[in-house]
């Protein structure tokens, strides 16, 4: 008999951490290698752990919600010898009921193990804080004053996401912030004269008179409303989005090709296509090959930045903006897409966009972006002006493509004919991409649509 530890799995070169959302097994329960064990989700895409032995829970180290390290021992699992059966298993802690480890043996730590002894105590006044609860506090408006004033029932009375949440509730239930409440006593306490409301203003108000500080803490929405509280992958959308616009100087440029070169000759093979790779081609791999040929020739494109470093990406990892059956949005990427034909970028395509829409992705697989594709036109719109995909530096949008009368330039005259046209726009960083620099990236990319060859073969 032996004791096998189950770490919490690498995610992702970018991924330092994940959160637990459900333990399918308990404590003295049987599990087979591959078996499911418990469901777990980082910032990108939500993913199970499987055992990697044969044997019995052991130990699980962690709760529900808990923010854990990458690598860090998550649970353990006793290998049974052949002789052995059910009925003869002896856990060296039979004499004690127990589904967590006790305090003194791990704590919640960020991103690398600490040793025990450098862990704080209850009795300290330093408190740890996972990212996940500093996370909702930095949401709610939460100081790190009122953070420190929230009885935590977590491990070493740390503050789990349930009870930041109860206080979130109580908080809106009660309709002031706690932050209000001590403002008002401290106005009490040094006798500062009321803020005054005329009766006039009570009268249209109906509400006897506040503090301006207190009365503006209370939320009311007016009419007939329905409240949704977001999920948690719309949350760290939104975390995402806001932080881009604060980190990157976000600039969108415009153009406008003429695709019909494109369109008809995928009109002309897509049959083809699908009876010999029986897959069907869309026009989402068409584009990335444009982009991959554009990307060689201007690689700022396909950059980072650190600090005053600007870092120039090697490989050319493209992510594609895909809508998941829930609304929400996730970007999975295509891994070294200039080293793939038309054929590989589409199977590429089509079997990551039907993992993103079956819930199939695995955390890898939204990993090392390097540049991102996003095609707003699927939703009926002709142009957009996307936010850019951190840490990356540029991101492009394809419109509808529509047909409209275009004037046609000839050596034999103007003449004005009905061609498939199509919106690009690309936000870049200014902090490194110039217009100069993002303008000719995109008209770069615009002439590799227009010019595609109409007899191309597969």
């Amino acid at each position: 008999m032996s004791i096998v530890d189950l770490v919490m799995p690498k995610l992702g070169e970018s991924i330092m951490e994940a959160t637990i959302l459900k333990w399918h097994k308990k404590v003295g329960d049987k599990v087979e290698q591959d078996e499911s064990i418990l469901d777990i989700a980082t910032d990108k895409v939500d993913s199970e752990v499987p055992s990697t032995t044969d044997g019995i829970i052991e130990e699980i180290l962690f709760k529900e919600n808990d923010v854990v390290p990458i690598g860090e021992v998550i649970a353990r699992i006793k290998v049974l010898n052949e002789n052995e059966n059910d009925q003869n298993i002896s856990t060296p802690n039979s004499g004690r009921q127990h589904s967590y480890v006790e305090e003194e043996e791990t704590m919640d730590i960020p991103y690398t193990p600490t040793p025990t002894s450098n862990i704080p105590k209850p009795g300290n006044k330093m408190r740890f804080y996972s990212p996940l609860v500093l996370n909702i506090a930095s949401g709610e408006g939460i100081s790190m004053s009122e953070l420190e004033n929230i009885p935590g029932t977590g491990q070493d009375e740390r503050v789990s996401k349930k009870d930041i949440l109860e206080y979130v509730n109580k908080k809106k239930q009660n309709g002031v912030s706690a932050q209000a409440e001590r403002q008002h006593k401290e106005n009490t306490s040094n006798h500062q004269q009321p803020v005054i409301i005329s009766n006039s203003k009570k009268e249209e108000s109906g509400h006897a008179s506040l503090p301006a500080q207190q009365s503006q803490a209370v939320t009311t929405y007016s009419g007939n409303v329905e409240i949704i509280e977001m999920d948690r992958m719309r949350k760290m959308i939104a975390k995402h989005m806001v932080d881009s616009k604060n980190i990157s100087a976000h600039v969108t440029s415009f153009s406008e090709c003429d695709v019909t070169n494109l369109v008809l000759w995928r009109e002309k093979m897509k049959k083809e296509f699908e009876k010999r790779e029986n897959e069907k081609i869309t026009f989402t791999p068409l584009f990335i090959e444009a982009i991959v040929k554009c990307i060689k020739k201007y690689p700022w494109l396909n950059s980072s930045v650190d600090g005053d470093k600007i870092i120039i990406k090697k490989d050319i990892n493209i992510g594609m903006a895909t809508a998941m059956p829930n609304g929400n949005l996730i970007v999975p990427v295509i891994k070294n897409a200039d080293q793939l034909n038309l054929v590989g970028l589409t199977k590429r395509v089509n079997g990551l966009a039907n993992a993103a829409r079956n819930s199939q992705l695995k955390p890898d697989d939204t990993a090392n972006g390097t540049f991102t594709l996003t095609n707003v036109g699927t939703f009926g719109s002709i142009m957009g002006t996307p936010i850019i995909n951190q840490p990356q530096v540029a991101i492009l949008a394809v419109g509808a493509i529509k047909k409209r009368p275009v004037v046609i330039e000839t050596a034999q005259g103007d003449s004005i004919a009905i061609r498939h046209m199509m919106y690009i726009s690309l936000s870049y960083d200014h902090r490194i991409i110039d217009g100069s620099l993002g303008s000719t990236f995109l008209n770069a990319v615009s002439k590799e649509l227009e010019n595609f060859d109409v007899n191309r073969s597969l």
